[in-house]
């Protein structure tokens, strides 16, 4: 088989879906390697920039309720993951269109390649074996082509959906942390209460005994 040839008698369908298949390879490719690169970054930043965020919406409401900066961590806390599960999330539709459509625009090129093969074959008369096998196995390639565009937008996206669900288990980790720090903070401390009670205490019963009138037998 020799693709020069059949790019030769490739038609205006076929030269149009190899172009297509092409441009959602470097597509494919370039997406592929950002949104890893991108992922792997959000994966090892994502717990200290969300305990910064939270910090910094408590120091602005440093003076208001513990009920009141308990509503606002949880409200900055889902507001922040939902930011990072976007953001981990793009460019994921383009790999799984690529791997998904690539296979079919291929099969469509080796049926129309092959359609137009037999109808050159029709037309010229000759149906020999040599005559047939050649243009119906050059047609093939274009199977090849998308086979070959899709394999690597299902690993780049299989690669990316695997980090970014290790994003967000950080992402929820650290936000647990912190919505349990933020509770401590709003609860009532309580150590010194018993022993102000247990003086008070002290104190009424030593001034009970002191006024008691004694008597004298």
């Amino acid at each position: 088989m020799d693709f020069a040839i059949y790019w030769q008698y490739s038609d205006m369908v076929t030269r149009t879906l190899f172009f297509l298949l092409l441009a959602l390879s470097i597509l494919s490719w370039v997406t592929g390697i950002i949104r890893v690169i991108q992922s792997r970054k959000l994966a090892a930043t994502v717990a200290d920039d969300l305990t910064q965020q939270i910090q910094a919406s408590r120091a602005e409401l440093a003076a208001s309720d513990s009920k009141d900066q308990r509503l606002v961590t949880e409200q900055t806390l889902l507001k922040h993951i939902g930011r990072y599960r976007f953001a981990s999330e793009r460019g994921l539709p383009i790999l799984g269109t690529t791997a998904a459509v690539a296979p079919f625009i291929g099969l469509f090129g080796t049926v129309w390649g092959i359609f137009h093969a037999l109808h050159n074959i029709g037309t010229t008369g000759q149906a020999g074996l040599a005559q047939v096998a050649g243009p119906v196995g050059e047609a093939l390639i274009m199977t090849g082509l998308g086979i070959a565009v899709a394999i690597p937008a299902v690993v780049f996206y299989n690669l990316a959906i695997r980090i970014n669900r290790k994003v967000m288990y950080h992402a929820n980790d650290r936000a647990h942390d912190l919505l349990a720090q933020s509770t401590r903070d709003a609860l009532p401390n309580t150590e010194s209460t018993p022993r102000a009670v247990t003086s008070e205490r002290v104190d009424a019963t030593t001034s009970n005994k002191q006024t008691q009138p004694q008597y004298q037998h």
